[in-house]
């Protein structure tokens, strides 16, 4: 792989500094319709160019990608903006999918894959524009106990922050084992590390939750998503429940 096509892969499947690329432009993007859009396409199109290059990625570049992958997942534990908190995970997950590409992979396993990590993150997007029109914006502390006065808002954003730190049935739990199995016959440390990065997602995600959902419940009544919207975010779940059970025998 040239070295042209690497800064280019580096880009859209993010390698610091070339990450602060993405998450500039998710920042500077509002709109959470746009948001979503932005999650689901560019990974694809890092996973595209990496597949069309069709070499071996150096062994450096992976240790470079955990490393990066590390250090969004840290800072994410003090973040208190969801939308900053979403990018930042997501470049953090993103990272994963390097220990994946290479010439023998399958580019439609590589595109699930970046789906897989992409879906729940444009899902807790959309959720940060629900908050943004209630509240204004979308930080953690700043309400808290929207398990009780947003019972329908908490619970869908509890199983989202379920599917977004990898947990099992959900599909991207599947892209972290594959992770650990191809990093484990190249490198016991790289193995420990996606291992590491992945507590590093969990806890930062039962940060994020403690500051919305727990506590006493806001005073000031503000209504809750729809009974409709909620069934089509549970409709997504369900279907990446499936999927994700589905893809475990790919293992």
């Amino acid at each position: 792989m040239s070295e042209v096509l690497l800064l280019l892969v580096g880009l859209f499947l993010p390698l610091f500094p070339l990450s602060m690329v993405f998450n500039e432009v998710f920042q500077r993007i509002r709109v959470a319709s746009l948001r979503v859009v932005l999650l689901l396409i560019w990974p694809q199109i890092g996973v595209v160019i990496a597949h069309t290059a069709g070499v071996e990625i150096p062994s450096w570049l992976i240790f470079w990608a955990l490393a990066t992958a590390a250090l969004y997942g840290f800072r994410a534990l003090a973040l208190r903006e969801v939308g900053l908190w979403t990018s930042f995970i997501a470049t953090s997950a993103w990272t994963i999918l390097w220990l994946t590409v290479d010439s023998r992979a399958d580019l439609a396993q590589l595109a699930v894959y970046a789906l897989a990590l992409s879906a729940p993150l444009a899902l807790l997007a959309l959720l940060s524009g629900e908050l943004e029109k209630r509240f204004g914006a979308a930080y953690t502390g700043l309400y808290g106990g929207l398990a009780l006065s947003l019972p329908r808002l908490s619970g869908v954003l509890v199983v989202v922050i379920l599917a977004i730190v990898a947990t099992p049935l959900f599909p991207g739990f599947v892209v972290m084992m594959a992770a650990i199995i191809e990093s484990s016959s190249q490198s016991f440390i790289a193995a420990v590390t996606v291992a590491m990065i992945w507590l590093l997602w969990s806890w930062a995600g039962a940060r994020l939750l403690q500051g919305i959902i727990v506590g006493p419940a806001q005073e000031e009544a503000t209504a809750d998503i729809s009974v409709n919207s909620t069934w089509v975010y549970a409709a997504v779940l369900i279907l990446l429940v499936v999927s994700g059970i589905y893809s475990i025998g790919s293992l």
